[in-house]
């Protein structure tokens, strides 16, 4: 065999291996499993995913009016929970709750909290049924009023198509010696004051407000005394709801 011949040969066989080991590869390319795909979490707008605050108290209660801007993944689920602490601190380390209620299913309304203390100082936070904790809302203070101190009751006596008279009774609902009162209303149709005995009334419009008359202004614990007026109108009402305190 003369050398150029072998010198084909070999290159010949050479590439033939090349092509070969090249198919190979990419046929074994062809069948590997594709990348796996992946997603990104949803974009959340940039606004908070709750508003809250405090709307009214009472002595023992506190009611919160809320608004859900976003559900999950944005936001949060209902219901959703306030929780109640009595300083900021603690509010701010979700520490020592000391009340809570929950909401409704809506996602906005009000919500309240009861039994609490009267005149006393609460913070408050959100969360919700999936136990995700609101990290923007520390809310406070929200004070609670303090115990009415007495307690109005009005008696309708006789009555006519132009008037009527009433007895309204003042009581001393705490614990310590009343020194002074006043009793307000506002009155449900066109009724106004003629006359009024044992107090001392000041009306404006529809609001009235009577003070003690000097002479029956203190009362111990449990102590009463009463007022009298003679009002005109051209509906007798069958009642009115009177506020007591100091």
């Amino acid at each position: 065999m003369s050398k150029k011949y072998a010198l084909a040969t070999i290159v010949v066989a050479t590439l033939t291996l090349v092509g070969v080991t090249g198919l190979a590869s990419g046929a074994g390319a062809a069948t590997s499993p594709p990348a796996p795909l992946t997603t990104s979490p949803p974009a959340c707008p940039p606004a908070l995913p709750l508003s809250a605050s405090a709307d009214s108290t009472t002595a023992t209660s506190v009611t919160f009016r809320y608004s859900l801007l976003f559900r999950p993944p944005c936001g949060y689920a209902t219901p959703l929970t306030v929780h109640l602490f009595t300083s900021r601190d603690d509010a701010a380390q979700w520490r020592d709750p000391v009340a809570s209620a929950d909401t409704g299913l809506e996602s906005y309304g009000y919500v309240v909290v009861d039994g609490l203390t009267p005149d006393t100082e609460y913070w408050f936070r959100f969360g919700d049924s999936e136990g995700r904790r609101d990290p923007y809302i520390v809310g406070g203070p929200a004070r609670t009023q303090p115990s009415p101190v007495c307690a109005a009751t009005a008696t309708i006596g006789s009555g006519w198509e132009s008037g009527f008279v009433a007895t309204v009774t003042v009581r001393n609902t705490g614990t310590e010696a009343l020194d002074g009162w006043q009793v307000s209303w506002t009155w449900p149709g066109d009724q106004r004051i003629q006359s009024i005995w044992n107090g001392t009334p000041t009306e404006a419009g529809g609001e009235v407000t009577v003070r003690d008359a000097g002479w029956n202004s203190r009362l111990a614990p449990g102590g009463t005394t009463t007022f009298g007026l003679l009002a005109s109108t051209t509906s007798v009402p069958a009642g009115f709801t009177l506020t007591c305190g100091r």
